[in-house]
Parts: structure tokens; C-alpha cells; sequence
């Protein structure tokens, strides 16, 4: 599945420049599953470090941060990163126009946690971006990631968004990766898998998010949680 054909950054930078007029306000069930999960995996994080890699809206980013936690948090989308900044709290992240297939711009060790939100079918070196997100993690640290399961490009799912003004459909563009292909990424890049959680939705969650109905039963979402040792 990792050998499909790399999609244009450009087109994807675009498309989310476009989506985020409408992110955070088209009920899409796939953050609804993940952001229980996430926060779960990532602990207390009062007084720590952390790292968020396309923080799109910013919505990890800004709870990071009203948790305690020192943020920063970086997207390629101007965009996406505006609508964060606008938010209550940003204030006390750093926001950072940064594309995450080239090197990060900071130090080895400078971070006690690194998150990345349902990022990773849109890069196609997977290996290099877990490299990176080790790199930059202090030996004990730990990196929780997030992604549209794979099982959904079986039903011919990618991410989407629907422009109101246009009533067009839009993909910003997506790989065909496969969940081995996330997990030996990360091994290959350092890290030790600690936990992995699949889901998917029920009818009382399909009820809350129509969108949803469907999928009910079919994995829609994969979260990783990763040491660095």
C-alpha cells in the first residue's frame, strides 16, 4: 500500500487552507473518536514539553496548553494555523509554519512528548517524519500518533470536506498506507510500541455522528503510543 503514488503537497496545502474555514464546525466523527483516546494516552502533562506535528486548528495544541504543557505546534497550512491563532489560549502556544516532510527546526532532545493528529496519510516517507518526531523527544519521552485507519481506504475513504460556498467535495490528497507500514516506521525510527488502539464506532456513537452510521463495527481509527528509550 506505501507505494502509491505521492500526492502534491501543494494541492494538499490548499486544500486545507480551504478546509479550515469549515474544521471545526462539520461534526466529522473521525475527531470525535480520536480526541478521548489521545488525551487518555498522552497522560498529565502539566510542566512538560510537547510537541504537536500538524496541529491543523490547533485543537490538541490549545488543550496541551491549558493542561499546563509548554506547546509548540507546527502545520504547513497558513490557514489551519490561523484559526488557531484566533482561538482562546493560543497565547501561550508557538504556532510554527513548518512542512513536515523537511526536518524539524529544533534542537535533539528538546521535547518530553510529541502528539500528531491524524497526519500521516498525507506524508509519504514515514520513516523520515517518526525519525524526526524520536529526534527531537528526550530519552524517557513518549509520542502518541494518531491515523485514519487504514482499513477505510478499503472503502474508498480519504480525508474530505465539503465547500458550502461550492457544494464541491474536496480531497486534499492522501496515501494508501498500511497500519504495518505506520508500526515499522516507528520501530525502524527508534521507538518502542507500548500500546495500539484500534476503533471503531458504535450505533450510540454512530446516533451522536451520523456521518458515522456506515461505519459502524469497521475500523475507522488507529492511535500509537511510542517510547523513546
Amino acid at each position: 500500500m506505501g507505494g502509491a503514488a505521492k500526492p502534491d503537497p501543494h494541492a494538499i496545502r490548499s486544500g486545507y487552507d480551504r478546509w479550515s474555514e469549515v474544521y471545526d464546525h462539520d461534526r466529522n466523527p473521525l475527531i470525535a473518536l480520536e480526541e478521548p483516546i489521545v488525551h487518555a494516552a498522552l497522560g498529565a502533562v502539566s510542566g512538560l514539553s510537547v510537541l504537536d506535528l500538524g496541529c491543523g486548528t490547533g485543537r490538541h495544541a490549545l488543550w496541551l496548553a491549558g493542561a499546563g504543557a509548554a506547546v509548540t505546534a507546527v502545520d504547513f497550512s497558513e490557514g489551519m494555523l490561523n484559526e488557531a491563532r484566533r482561538k482562546h489560549g493560543a497565547s501561550k502556544v508557538r504556532f510554527v509554519v513548518h512542512d513536515l516532510h523537511q526536518p524539524l527546526p529544533f534542537e535533539v532532545a528538546a521535547f518530553d512528548r510529541v502528539v500528531s493528529g491524524l497526519v500521516l496519510e498525507h506524508l509519504s516517507d514515514l520513516r523520515f517524519v517518526f525519525g524526526e518526531a524520536r529526534r527531537v523527544l528526550k530519552p524517557g519521552g513518549r509520542a502518541v500518533i494518531s491515523a485514519m485507519h487504514p482499513a477505510m481506504n478499503l472503502r474508498g475513504v480519504e480525508a474530505r470536506f465539503t465547500d458550502p460556498a461550492t457544494g464541491e467535495r474536496v480531497q486534499p490528497g492522501s496515501l494508501q498506507h498500511a497500519l504495518s507500514d505506520f508500526v515499522m516506521a516507528a520501530v525502524q525510527a527508534g521507538f518502542r510500541l507500548e500500546a495500539i488502539t484500534e476503533r471503531a464506532p458504535d450505533a450510540a456513537f454512530a446516533a451522536r455522528f451520523p456521518r458515522a452510521e456506515k461505519y459502524v463495527g469497521w475500523p475507522m481509527l488507529v492511535v500509537l503510543q511510542l517510547a523513546a528509550e
